[in-house]
């Protein structure tokens, strides 16, 4: 989630946990600062683009290392901090909730947090929630703000603190429900249009959970089905593009493009543009438009050279994109303007045309 998300939360674990015992704004402030640390992960630089992309939300985020690392930090909190000295049991509580609490946040996105490293390597990411959700956030900054201004503990601030955190938990719960009902409807509009899929993911559009986007692979091509949750299933917007370059180095062959498809966990496309051959990361962001989209290897005649990896840095939208969006919230069927050249056509031959798979060398 995004920075300010981890703060507010972070301070609202830490006032409902240590509060009573050195005061809601001091808490607070122990939280936030806590809810920051998994994050400094970003300053560590690994080599080149695709790692410190694949390699961010690792050990920093294990819980297995939250852990191991709680008795230094309240060790450090309880010298800091007066009244947490008679109270190591709470002290210990604080710090390993709020690095936890940011770590299992991080796993309901959908971009992957290593939560057992180093028994175990996989990104578990949910994909339930964006990155940034105002609903899940404005509880909890309203439980912090309170308890900045209050320097002494008060049930009220117990009540305000514990209330946040309940509404916002409950809404996490409520997006693994939406999402589950998005799976359904999706895979029916798919099985409806006569459409296969290997695999597919229902994913918040930006800052709701009202409109979703569902990844669905099907070999060589991709689906992107946009559909709001109360929409009928005959509302969705099947959109079809390709998905594999048609010709291009295997990916096998090179190193950081294979990093990006594995951590992709197969959500991803190949394409090749004058400067070379590149892959995105479909998950993150729109077509054709991804967050994550880097170039790994250039033309040397009629082979492929791999290169150290550069990220491309896309447009965050596409003209009309906030209205398209406005409008599938409030529950519309408004068609992408920036992808409706690629509107399902049932009649169309675009879907035979694709190459089952890549031709590479």
């Amino acid at each position: 989630m995004d920075s300010l998300t981890q703060i507010v939360l972070g301070a609202a674990v830490s006032v409902a946990v240590s509060g009573r015992r050195i005061g809601p704004r001091k808490a607070a402030l122990l939280g936030a600062g806590l809810g920051t640390l998994p994050d400094l992960d970003v300053l560590v630089r690994h080599g080149d683009a695709v790692s410190d992309f694949i390699l961010h939300r690792g050990w920093s985020h294990s819980l297995l290392v939250h852990a191991v690392v709680t008795p230094l930090i309240a060790e450090a909190a309880m010298r800091a901090f007066s009244g947490l000295r008679e109270h190591r049991v709470t002290a210990y509580l604080t710090v390993f909730l709020c690095l936890a609490t940011h770590a299992l946040l991080d796993a309901m996105t959908v971009y992957g947090t290593r939560l057992l490293w180093p028994l175990d390597d996989t990104p578990y990411g949910v994909g339930s929630i964006f990155i940034i959700d105002p609903l899940y956030t404005l509880p909890l900054a309203v439980a912090t703000v309170w308890a900045l201004l209050r320097r002494d503990w008060s049930p009220r601030v117990g009540r305000v603190t514990a209330v946040a955190l309940a509404l916002s938990t409950l809404y996490l719960g409520w997006s693994l429900v939406a999402q589950q009902i998005v799976d359904g409807k999706a895979r029916q509009a798919l099985a409806n249009a006569g459409l296969n899929a290997e695999k597919i993911l229902a994913t918040p559009m930006p800052f709701n959970t009202l409109f979703w986007r569902t990844i669905a692979i099907d070999g060589s091509r991709y689906y992107n089905v946009y559909q709001p949750l109360f929409a009928e299933t005959d509302a969705a917007q099947i959109h079809v593009h390709p998905r594999l370059a048609e010709t291009g180095p295997c990916l096998d062959m090179v190193p950081s493009g294979a990093a990006v498809a594995a951590f992709s966990k197969g959500y991803y496309r190949t394409f090749i543009d004058e400067s070379g051959f590149r892959i995105a990361d479909l998950r993150m962001g729109v077509t054709p438009s991804f967050v994550f989209d880097f170039r790994v290897a250039s033309a040397e005649g009629d082979t492929w050279k791999t290169i150290m990896p550069e990220r491309v840095r896309n447009a965050r939208s596409a003209a009309g994109d906030i209205g398209w969006l406005l409008n599938g919230i409030s529950g519309g069927s408004m068609i992408r303007p920036a992808e409706a050249a690629s509107i399902l056509d049932p009649s169309a031959p675009l879907l035979a045309a694709l190459p089952e798979t890549q031709s590479c060398g």
